[in-house]
């Protein structure tokens, strides 16, 4: 008796709730193959290659530092201008690395969306994940940069058990810019203007984020206004996690959670809805 082959139906979504999730994790291989490939493929045929991921950080924190610390004269709460500012940027890097990159999602993988069914979402996926690599070093430059500091007697590093509650911030931001990533990315397939936007809008979010500035240096009115920024609350706690000084915001990390998950529901809606269609539109 001639034994039958194993079928697979790939139909289109019929509802608009439909996350599509569930089909991610059953093409988890090719997502570490994503991961990979977005790995290997970030510095490849540079002459310094992967030096890159040290050499952008110290270069943009030292810069920081002259401007806005030695020139401008923005308070840093009586912590060491490298390590203040690093430990804004790392968490703001790997949220800006995440949106941008997922939010180009339709537009960058065009050729290859075209030739081959697998779930869409496993792309910003895998992004999200490799840019877990550059994260995590220039997390061990911040530890460098504060135990030297430390070591010297510039500040006291204590950070105690806040420290546990990193990685949970570390997956909020990463979530958040997922959510706002694929749901600009839908969006980009018909209004190809909105590229542009985010190149330029996501440079100004970041003066409205406090990376170069600490919540407690604002005046009331700027605080509130900056407070409803959803990456600010992530931004502070984290800054507070790791140097132990501060409180954290509880308030500000349950309005952060909530903005994210609600984000990332209707991003996921809507990319999911997009991806039936987007090949006559791209």
């Amino acid at each position: 008796m001639k034994q039958e082959l194993p079928v697979t139906h790939i139909r289109p979504q019929k509802s608009w709730f439909e996350l599509g999730w569930g089909d991610v994790w059953q093409y988890r291989d090719l997502v570490a193959i994503f991961v990979r490939r977005d790995i290997v493929a970030t510095y490849k045929q540079t002459v310094l290659g992967p030096l890159w991921y040290f050499i952008s950080p110290i270069l943009t924190t030292f810069i920081f530092t002259f401007v806005f610390g030695s020139v401008a004269k923005i308070p840093t709460s009586n912590i060491p201008g490298p390590v203040f500012y690093l430990s804004g940027l790392t968490l703001w890097n790997y949220f800006q690395s995440c949106f941008t990159g997922a939010s180009s999602t339709f537009t960058a993988n065009a050729a290859l969306f075209g030739k081959v069914y697998f779930p869409r979402l496993a792309s910003p996926l895998a992004l999200v994940i490799s840019n877990l690599v550059k994260f995590a070093i220039q997390f061990s430059i911040l530890v460098a940069f504060s135990l030297i500091y430390h070591a010297k007697g510039a500040f006291v590093w204590s950070p105690g058990f806040k420290m546990l509650l990193l990685p949970m911030l570390v997956a909020l931001m990463a979530l958040l810019g997922l959510g706002a990533g694929i749901f600009i990315s839908s969006l980009t397939t018909k209004y190809r203007d909105l590229a542009i936007l985010v190149s330029f809008g996501t440079g100004l979010l970041m003066y409205i984020t406090p990376v170069i500035y600490p919540m407690e240096a604002l005046p009331i009115q700027g605080a509130w206004i900056i407070g409803l920024n959803p990456i600010s609350p992530l931004v502070e706690s984290f800054r507070t996690c790791f140097l132990g000084v501060g409180d954290l915001s509880w308030g500000g990390l349950a309005y952060s959670a909530c903005f994210t998950l609600a984000l990332l529901v209707m991003g996921s809606l809507l990319f999911n809805r997009t991806e039936k269609s987007f090949m006559d539109t791209v």
